[in-house]
């Protein structure tokens, strides 16, 4: 996957009034879809619904897996468009089928009346940071592996994210970086435990994003760096949380996010082999 191809997955082709057709990019393995593309996808339609206004939040779940190797249709409904405010209903389908829906929050800035955010922590420049995969936009500080199965240390881990520059509208930026957002919290949540790590997720045991908000802040500028601060505060029953925080690189909050997801065995009886495209 490079920067290109998924930039060109958020440009939606329309079908009819509040209807899209878009193409999948290829992230990872199983031939599945990421949920961080699908965020994007979904926040990129509900912007849509009135240009003058931004994307405050996006609010989705996953309910079905989406297959790589076939386009998905978008549809959006409105439910309410106000001088201030507009929210609307986006929502990806394949096969028929309805797959992931969205609640997207459009806004219009107005001047402040209290002001306040949370601290970016000290973790050094991305200069400092690890290259993750190979990928020079997105650094890992301090080198944290979340891919080994060995014991590492706590359920977090902090992130330099790049915004490229191929993004050239607002929701393209925003898409790119509610992707990034999603990218390394089931990562985050396996590190305190030993013989469990990303690397043996969909072979030795079951893993996927269930639902994943994102809450826009101040505006993203496109080729800047961005620092993700992620945490995760419950794992249990099948089930992890965590959330995150995102800074600008001159230390200003400009979004949070957090994420619902699935870390369990497979049911008994039951084994990936054959079955990847469907076995969450």
């Amino acid at each position: 996957m490079t920067v290109k191809t998924l930039v060109e997955a958020l440009r939606l082709e329309e079908t009819a009034p509040g209807r899209y057709r878009a193409d999948n990019v290829e992230f990872g393995e199983r031939g599945v879809v990421f949920g961080g593309q699908l965020i994007g996808q979904l926040l990129v339609a509900g912007a849509t619904v009135d240009p003058s206004k931004r994307v405050k939040s996006a609010h989705a779940l996953f309910a079905r897996p989406v297959l790589v190797d076939e386009p998905v249709e978008l549809r959006v409904d409105v439910l309410q468009a106000g001088k201030t405010f507009a929210s609307t209903s986006a929502s990806i389908w394949q096969q028929g089928k309805e797959r992931a829906r969205a609640m997207v929050l459009l806004t219009l800035d107005e001047r402040d009346l209290i002001r306040y955010g949370s601290p970016m922590p000290s973790v050094g420049a991305p200069e400092d940071a690890t290259p993750s995969l190979g990928n020079d936009n997105v650094r890992v500080v301090g080198g944290a592996d979340i891919f080994g199965v060995g014991a590492a240390g706590d359920p977090s881990v902090d992130v330099w994210f790049r915004v490229p520059g191929e993004a050239t509208t607002q929701p393209e930026v925003q898409g790119l970086l509610a992707h990034s957002s999603a990218s390394f919290l089931i990562g985050a949540s396996m590190r305190p435990h030993e013989g469990v790590g990303q690397s043996a997720a969909h072979t030795a045991f079951s893993t996927g994003i269930i639902g994943h908000t994102i809450s826009f802040h101040e505006p993203v500028e496109a080729g800047a760096w961005h620092l993700l601060a992620h945490r995760h505060t419950y794992a249990g029953r099948g089930r992890v949380f965590g959330h995150g925080e995102i800074f600008n690189d001159g230390g200003q909050l400009v979004a949070s996010f957090s994420q619902e997801a699935m870390v369990r065995h497979f049911p008994e009886g039951v084994t990936p082999k054959g079955q990847e495209s469907t076995i969450l």
